[in-house]
Parts: structure tokens; sequence; C-alpha cells
């Protein structure tokens, strides 16, 4: 068995059956019945209990005239992906607010775990970027469905409204554009794992070659990634949903 983060080896060593116990019920054999837990799907769960931990201490201790630090901390994530939102996706971007917060801060702490010793990052492994991805692209199309209804697939089927040999074009530009939206979760999931995993393999270099100064340096870079990287998946998840539900077709 590979070495564990401590924090796996405690989720197996306490929950080891119960999740073999769920995995057989959708006839899923994991390979390690005696550690069924992932480093990746530990700090997943991790990230997860954080932020819950995180708004329900912001919903207890919610006040108008006294608000503490964690209630500026919460205004100023929702005002800033609100703003982002205002401006990207524009009327109606209050919808989508709450889901690319928790979208935002839930990519951005993935990243971040890496930097603290005996934890790391779950978006260096491919498979949390894709879920992310694959979850912005059912909700960007869900809406899309929500707002045009079945006028919704006239965006893949390219400008017909502009001749008839438009008409005609419409079933090559329905290949291509479905191949379009599937390449926006190919986009979204290796542009966040290459630069998490990047990032975490320098860091880890250094650290083994120099233990102190120069690693720093990459600590500081990786911080900056981190937090890059959770920005531009938001803001193109915003893009998408700007172009789901736009009426300007």
């Amino acid at each position: 068995m590979p070495n564990q983060l401590l924090f796996t080896q405690f989720l197996n060593a306490h929950f080891a059956g119960p999740t073999d116990g769920l995995l057989r019920l959708f006839h899923i054999q994991p390979a390690n019945p005696s550690a069924p837990i992932s480093d990746t799907l530990s700090m997943e769960l991790l990230v997860v209990a954080v932020l819950l931990v995180f708004f329900l201490l912001v919903r207890a201790t919610l006040s108008v005239e006294q608000p503490n630090p964690l209630q500026h901390l919460a205004e100023s994530v929702h005002g800033f992906v609100s703003d982002q939102g205002e401006s990207i996706i524009g009327h109606g971007h209050e919808t989508f607010t709450g889901f690319l917060t928790v979208l935002f801060l839930f990519i951005l702490l993935c990243n971040l775990a890496g930097l603290i010793p005996s934890l790391k990052s779950p978006t260096a492994d491919i498979v949390v970027p894709l879920g992310c991805a694959l979850v912005t692209f059912f909700f960007y199309q869900y809406h899309g469905i929500r707002v045009h209804g079945a006028g919704y697939v006239k965006q893949f089927l390219g400008p017909v409204h502009v001749s008839i040999w438009m008409w005609l074009l419409s079933p090559l530009m329905l290949v291509i554009e479905i191949f379009s939206h599937l390449a926006r979760v190919l986009s979204l999931s290796v542009r966040l794992y290459a630069n998490i995993f990047a990032g975490d393999m320098v860091t880890l270099s250094f650290f083994s070659l120099i233990p102190l100064g120069i690693p720093l340096i990459f600590l500081g870079l990786h911080l900056f990634v981190s937090v890059l990287q959770a920005f531009i998946f938001m803001a193109l998840a915003m893009s998408y949903l700007s172009l789901a539900v736009s009426h300007d077709h």
C-alpha cells in the first residue's frame, strides 16, 4: 500500500468498512479494501468540511451592527464574485453567484492545501479538476435550457437567421459546436491540473534539495498560481454561463 497522508490514514482507520459497503452497493470493488479512501478524496472531504464550518460560523454569528472578521471575509468574497459576475454575465448574474462563490472557494482551498505540510493539493489529481469541469458543464447547459427552452439548440446551429445557406451548414455547425463544448471540459480540467501539479512538483523538488531560502520563492509563486487558477476557472465558468443564457444570438 502506498504511503498515505495522516488524515487519510485516520479516515481509513475509522471509515474503511462503511466506505467499502457503499462502494459495493454500486458494484465497485476497491483495490485495497482496508484503505479505500485515497489521499485525493480525503483532501476533498477536508476542504468541504472547512467550507461547511466557515459558512456555518458566518451564519451563526451574522450581525448587521457588529460584523466580525469572518463576516467581513465572507462579504468580501461574495462581493468580489458578484462584481465579476456582473461584468461578465450581466443582468441576472445574482442567480449564479452562490454556485460560483462555492466553486471558487473550493478550487482555491484545494489548490492551497499543498502549501500546508502533511497535506496535498487534490487539484493535482486530474480527477478533481475533471469533476469541477463536468459540474460546470452541466450547470451552464441546464441554465441554458432553463432560459431558452428548446430554442437553446439554436446556439449549436450557428447564425441560421442570416441566410438559407447557413441552414444548409447547420448540421456541420452542430457537430462543431458539440465538440467545442466538450473541449471546454478538457480545457478547464487540463489547465487547472497541469498548473497545480507542476507547482507541487517544483516546490517539492526544491525543498528536497535546498530546505530554506530559494524554496520560499517557489512557495510564493505557488500561492500566486493557486489564486490565479481558481480565478481563471471561475471567470471561464462565468463566460460559459453568459453565452448559455444570453439572448443576443
